[in-house]
């Protein structure tokens, strides 16, 4: 097991209807490389996650509230997927502001599947290259972005991938550019 992102805070922004196997995957891989990791959300408690995007799947405690967290408190962002999710984040002005600063920052930013409609959101895909989800590709497209289909693309500071199916090399990828991408202070 490597320690690459000991001292290391990755922020994980969720809403109710994640993918649970899109959070708890990458999560993982992120802690057994030694990175510490808070879920931060729109409300306090716990949030839902959801299998297949509609079958319960438990709950994920609540670390902080988007509107408390501040991006300079990180040195990388996890968007996972689900559909409701970030439909719920992306009509929250604080969730939209959070993502836009990581993003002009120059921090990492990964998103899976359907995570990348944040990006959208946020308005940072124009002439960037990514993938995501069939269903959203044609709001990347409007937004700007080239869309490719591969299990993991990297434009710079962005990394992005498909589907829970693509979890293996999304894990890999962002282990990897998490650690070359480290931001000094």
């Amino acid at each position: 097991m490597t320690h690459s992102l000991e001292n290391r805070r990755i922020a994980i922004l969720a809403a109710d209807g994640v993918e649970r196997v899109e959070l708890d995957q990458p999560r993982g891989a992120l802690l057994g490389a030694g990175a510490s990791t808070e879920v931060i959300s729109v409300h306090p408690g716990e949030i839902q996650t959801r299998q297949f995007d509609t079958d319960p799947a438990g709950t994920v405690p609540v670390d902080r509230l988007v509107s408390d967290a501040s991006p300079d408190d990180y040195d990388a962002l996890l968007l996972p997927g689900g559909t409701t999710n970030p439909d719920h984040l992306r009509m929250n002005r604080y969730a939209v502001s959070f993502v836009r600063s990581f993003a002009e920052a120059g921090k990492p930013v990964a998103a899976i599947c359907h995570g990348p409609w944040l990006l959208v959101e946020a308005d940072v895909v124009r002439g960037r290259r990514l993938t995501s989800w069939p269903s959203i590709r044609t709001d990347l497209r409007n937004a700007g972005a080239e869309v490719v289909d591969e299990e993991v693309v990297v434009d710079d500071n962005l990394i992005t991938s498909r589907s829970p199916a693509d979890l293996p090399a999304f894990c890999r990828t962002i282990v990897e550019r998490f650690a070359l991408s480290r931001v000094p202070g």
